[in-house]
Formats: structure tokens, C-alpha cells, sequence
């Protein structure tokens, strides 16, 4: 097994956000902003690379949002 991972240099404790080399102004994919989002910017590729799983988490927030806002317009109480 082989594993690409540097355990050795500087960059080892910083996060992947504030590393010279992490992104150079590319787009970032839904899936690798939730990667960050969930891992406290360590990792950008812990959700895979697959487009779904940033699509879903994405349309989990956009439904909670909206069925916040339903809710208490709904079942409001004067």
C-alpha cells in the first residue's frame, strides 16, 4: 500500500487553507467545501470527489432553511 501523504515539512499542523499550494484561485466544488466545512479546513477531499455528496448536503441546508422559515410563518402564535 502507498500512501502520498507528507509526514514531514512544516505544513504538517496547518491547515490546508493557509497552505501556499491549496487551490492558486481554482474553483472550489461543492463537494470539497463541505470536505472542508466538516474536517475544520484539514482536508478538502474527505468526502471523495464524487459531485452527489456535495449536492446533497448543500440541498439538506437549502431544505432546513426553508422549512425554518415555513414553520414559523406557519405555527406561529399571536
Amino acid at each position: 500500500m502507498e500512501t502520498k501523504f507528507d509526514f514531514s515539512g512544516q505544513n504538517l499542523f496547518i491547515p490546508i487553507v493557509f497552505r501556499e499550494d491549496f487551490n492558486q484561485f481554482a474553483k472550489l466544488s461543492e463537494t470539497q467545501a463541505w470536505s472542508l466545512f466538516f474536517t475544520g479546513s484539514r482536508e478538502d477531499s474527505a468526502l471523495g470527489f464524487s459531485r452527489a455528496s456535495g449536492r446533497f448536503w448543500t440541498g439538506l441546508v437549502v431544505a432546513t432553511v426553508i422549512e425554518s422559515i415555513l414553520g414559523a410563518f406557519i405555527f406561529h402564535i399571536n
